[in-house]
């Protein structure tokens, strides 16, 4: 990873994270709109994103980047890895003064994180990890929940559906980031999700909570690459590695009727190979 280090990447980030909070702490006054029906923006998001580009960029100009607010730069740009970046997870904690957001930076080669840093400025909690030396919030190791059984396991939410009541609500930040790094934490033991989502939703939270002995797929079981970067992500099971099977088997049910849904356009034939790919990697 040349040209890159734990010091330099999280200053970067602090800084951007100062950018974040100055619109944080002007509430309503920021500019916001919808980029989508149920997408919405601030200029805060834009700002974050336009300072971390240049600032990223100019550790390794080689480098790819892949960003919720900006094109990605051509493939043939990635030789050197892609950061992968969404400048504000969780926007609607941001817009309506809650802490539950974060900026999300990930540093990946070949289609894997191998450095992230996870910013909560509102919370001042800076999660990191590097592939292979371990996960750390505010500089301390973290591990990650060893629960054994589904019963009881904790889980960020603010209402429990009737066939999930055997497991815990806890604190539900707006970002899916956030709920995995609390996974990484021991603060929760499962986050699931059956909604399609983006390599920036989940790069840097993913690299933190498996350093952290986290067990950290997409809905159906299958490990994530982000090698594609128009390729989309059905949903996130992130949790405890001893609860993992049960969760998924929990979960399988609800799973195929959502993509059977909501395939996101993809041929019948491209869908049935990935479901077959999918079948033969379950845990």
């Amino acid at each position: 990873m040349p040209g890159i280090d734990r010091t330099a990447l999280t200053a970067i980030v602090e800084e951007a994270g100062d950018i974040a909070l100055k619109g944080f702490r002007e509430g309503e006054e920021v500019e916001r709109w919808h980029k989508a029906p149920d997408q919405p923006l601030t200029a805060s998001d834009i700002a974050v994103d336009n300072f971390l580009r240049t600032a990223l960029r100019d550790l390794d100009p080689k480098m790819g980047w892949l960003s919720e607010e900006s094109q990605a730069v051509p493939e043939t740009a990635k030789s050197a890895g892609t950061w992968i970046v969404d400048p504000i997870d969780g926007t609607r904690d941001f817009m309506r003064g809650r802490s539950g957001w974060a900026l999300s930076v990930a540093y990946c080669v070949g289609g894997q994180p191998q450095l992230a840093a996870l910013y909560a400025p509102a919370r001042q909690e800076m999660w990191f990890a590097e592939a292979g030396n371990g996960a750390m919030l505010n500089g301390t190791s973290i591990s990650a929940s060893r629960h054994t059984e589904l019963q009881g396991a904790r889980v960020p939410t603010t209402q429990l559906s009737n066939i999930d009541q055997q497991l815990a609500m806890v604190e539900k930040p707006n970002s899916i980031a956030l709920r995995m790094a609390m996974v990484a934490n021991d603060q929760a033991d499962l986050v699931a999700t059956l909604r399609w989502g983006h390599a920036w939703d989940v790069a840097a939270a993913l690299l933190i909570a498996r350093e952290a002995g986290a067990l950290c797929t997409d809905a159906l079981g299958q490990n994530m690459d982000f090698s594609d970067s128009d390729a989309p992500i059905f949903g996130i099971l992130c949790s405890a590695r001893n609860i993992h099977g049960a969760a998924l088997k929990h979960l399988e049910s609800r799973a195929r009727n959502v993509l059977e849904q909501q395939p996101i356009g993809r041929s019948a034939a491209s869908l049935q190979r990935h479901q077959a790919d999918t079948n033969k990697s379950k845990i």
